[in-house]
């Protein structure tokens, strides 16, 4: 026996819709930017790479920490920049850091304030992004860091201590297999020794830090004013 069924009667309301349809602008493939400058493609992280692979010693620290400050007027303001006593930020209240933290994290704040002095000395004169990076980036890899420790251990400019603190930070850990690859593990567990230091002083002797960074090649003037061109 057939059911009729009730046939139901739809109809749809049709709202504006409220995404924003306007015009935007289209992609720009043919985009140009600056052209690099000679001392910047020599630094750049890709011919880094094949000068390291041969041998640490043909990195040019002075060609990776070049810049053009011709224009620049250094000013000492007593030790304090902006009204403190010091750029960096508070480090914590620590006696003895080789008590309370391990190697990986003494390493993993050293990173950060190695590219931050990175990043400062690269802030005069004024680049853009694409510069700003690849700069840092060849500074603040495994090859280069491995250079400048090379340096500092050859000019004998590290205290004993220093030097316990690099082979303390020498074996750590890591799942970076990339890195590790393509530096080779010897080069990798000095960089990371180089940051373990760089933590260090960082809780213990900011101003030593200082000293160790500018031996290094790297900008730690508390104050630098452009000349404004007439």
């Amino acid at each position: 026996m057939a059911v009729a069924l009730p046939i139901f009667s739809l109809s749809f309301a049709v709202r504006a819709s409220s995404v924003d349809r306007a015009q935007r602008l289209p992609y720009n493939p043919h985009r140009t930017y600056p052209k690099k400058s000679d001392a910047l493609a020599a630094a750049s992280p890709s011919n880094l790479i094949n000068t390291v692979d041969k041998n640490t010693a043909n990195i040019s620290i002075s060609d990776l920490l070049k810049r053009d400050i011709s224009k620049t007027t250094q000013v000492e303001l007593g030790g304090s920049y902006l009204g403190y006593d010091v750029w960096l930020p508070n480090p914590p209240k620590v006696e003895k850091p080789r008590s309370v933290f391990n190697p990986a994290s003494l390493a993993y704040i050293g990173d950060s304030i190695y590219e931050l002095y990175a990043r400062r000395h690269f802030l005069f004169p004024p680049l853009n992004i694409e510069e700003y990076n690849d700069r840092v980036m060849a500074v603040v890899r495994c090859e280069a860091q491995d250079a400048m420790l090379q340096k500092l251990m050859s000019d004998n400019f590290l205290s004993q201590e220093e030097r316990d603190v690099l082979r303390w930070g020498k074996n750590i850990g890591s799942s970076k297999t990339r890195t590790k690859k393509r530096a080779g593990v010897a080069v990798y567990n000095r960089a990371s020794s180089l940051e373990t230091l760089v933590g260090y002083l960082y809780l213990t002797n900011a101003q030593r830090l200082d000293e160790v960074m500018k031996k290094i090649g790297f900008s730690t003037d508390t104050s630098t004013l452009l000349e404004q061109e007439k």
